[in-house]
């Protein structure tokens, strides 16, 4: 499932084998959070940036359209036409981001639907269920988002309630995977490091949950209110208690600089909504640094989006143009910059393994981590 095929440092380079293709890693997972990216993308655009895996969304494919007629549909793949590799979130960042609409119990959470307020019930093994029934190549635990800061008995008890789900999404994920119907019986289930700010608790919990030999782990609950310094030193806290031969995940992050010290720090997979939702707003990335395509100083600029790319926006279309089609509320505005944004981070990991494939990782850290935070 996964092969360790070189380090420089702490940064890994390896290689990942689901049932619907093979994965080059480091790599970042494009969004699609209800089975498209939001800006108008289609499949057949991901292969055409290089996307590798598509992410999407349990709570809101569960709303709409249900994983029941997903399942119906032939699982995601077939209904979105996507033949790469899936991976599921289990639904829990999106049910505990609805503090004021859920109640947390130990079989699991009851809320409400931000659509329509219907009340709805998900615990470790309905979520297991629905992420059998989208049939992705990676479900995930079903589990806390602990907010940061937050007092440490709390976290305490939430990571040992995370724990017990994490055994429990085991056992159904073993059960409805040896279902003679099921959509994608090699579904894998990957585990979730909780525990804050506290490097002790999130060391505890990852020795823990490392005993129960899942094919993947992921740690969760950062880059929500915490410093990038405090999420690196988590990271180096739990690094040395992740299982080598197993993949690492960082959850939700993020910017350039921070997957570029995250892959240092030994992460082998990311995702994260920033970059497609930044290009929304014409704030798009480039080798030089972040620009705003807002600016007045871009009406007459007959130059691509970025000199130094080569994605299908940067060989065609002007900075004038694209400017103008937000100025003009166009759709088109939108599609073309989520594609430069998502294909220069498809590019970022290419360049990352890249220089690990040549022993030249440090010196691309060097260069670019301080480099791609810039604001031009």
């Amino acid at each position: 499932m996964f092969e360790l095929k070189k380090t420089e440092g702490k940064a890994r380079r390896g290689e990942f084998t689901c049932a619907h293709g093979t994965v080059q890693t480091p790599v970042f997972m494009n969004v699609g959070t209800q089975g498209a990216i939001k800006g108008a993308l289609s499949a057949e655009d991901l292969k055409n940036i290089g996307c590798q895996v598509e992410l999407s969304n349990t709570y809101h494919l569960h709303l709409r359209p249900t994983d029941k007629v997903v399942r119906e549909m032939g699982g995601l793949h077939k209904f979105m036409t996507w033949d790469g590799p899936i991976l599921t979130d289990s639904g829990g960042f999106q049910v505990f981001s609805l503090s004021g609409l859920r109640k947390i119990k130990e079989e699991g959470v009851y809320f409400s639907s931000h659509i329509d307020g219907r009340k709805i019930f998900m615990g470790p093994e309905e979520s297991m269920q629905i992420q059998s029934n989208l049939g992705s190549d990676i479900c995930m635990a079903f589990d806390e988002c602990i907010e940061n800061p937050a007092p440490r008995d709390y976290v305490l008890k939430s990571v040992d309630r995370t724990y017990r789900w994490l055994v429990r999404c085991k056992d159904e994920n073993a059960r409805l995977n040896a279902l003679p119907d099921t959509v994608n019986p090699q579904q894998m289930l990957w585990g979730i490091n909780q525990g804050g700010t506290y490097p002790d608790i999130r060391i505890d919990h990852m020795k823990r949950i490392a005993d129960l030999d899942l094919p993947g782990y992921a740690i969760g609950g950062l880059a929500v209110g915490e410093t990038a310094e405090e999420m690196y030193d988590i990271i180096e806290a739990v690094e040395p208690y992740m299982p080598t031969d197993k993949t690492r995940y960082l959850m939700g992050v993020g910017t350039p600089s921070n997957i570029i010290e995250a892959v240092a720090r030994g992460v082998d997979f990311f995702d994260c909504v920033m970059p497609a939702r930044n290009a929304r707003h014409a704030r798009l990335f480039t080798w030089s640094g972040a620009i705003n395509l807002k600016n007045a100083k871009y009406i007459t600029d007959e130059s691509p989006i970025d000199p130094e790319c080569d994605c299908p926006v940067c060989r065609r279309y002007s900075r004038a143009y694209i400017r103008h089609l937000f100025a003009a509320e166009e759709m088109l505005a939108m599609r073309l910059s989520v594609m430069h944004n998502l294909y220069f981070y498809n590019k970022l990991m290419e360049k990352i393994r890249d220089a690990l494939d040549n022993g030249t990782f440090d010196a691309f850290r060097r260069e670019y981590s301080v480099k791609l935070s810039q604001r031009i």
